[in-house]
């Protein structure tokens, strides 16, 4: 595998936390744990805000509840189980909880 050290473990940390994430999903992820508002964070940290934020924004009606008005803490709250189920069917090794997602960053 090619990459830098940073790349790797972000890789890795993406293998341990939903190793049956689709490919199609596991690429924006990776690519978002390695933006720059994230370079200063410990890979296995990036990786999880960056999966959870793809969750939340491709496989909940987070994006659709901030249309219809809600504010982004209902809209979180609102999308929670979806994350969640999402996350379990990829095999994930953790969840989201509600105190998690009013901090975590979009």
């Amino acid at each position: 595998m090619s990459g830098t050290r940073r790349q790797k473990e972000i890789r890795k940390a993406l293998r341990l936390f939903a190793p049956r994430i689709p490919y199609a999903d596991a690429e924006p992820v990776l690519a978002d744990a390695q933006a720059p508002h994230l370079r200063h964070m410990p890979p296995s940290i990036a990786l999880w805000l960056a999966l959870v934020a793809h969750v939340r924004h491709a496989h909940s009606d987070y994006d659709a509840l901030l249309d219809e008005g809600y504010e982004h803490d209902a809209a979180r709250f609102f999308a929670l189980d979806a994350i969640n189920e999402t996350l379990l069917a990829w095999g994930a090794t953790r969840q989201v909880s509600a105190d998690e997602e009013e901090i975590s960053e979009d």
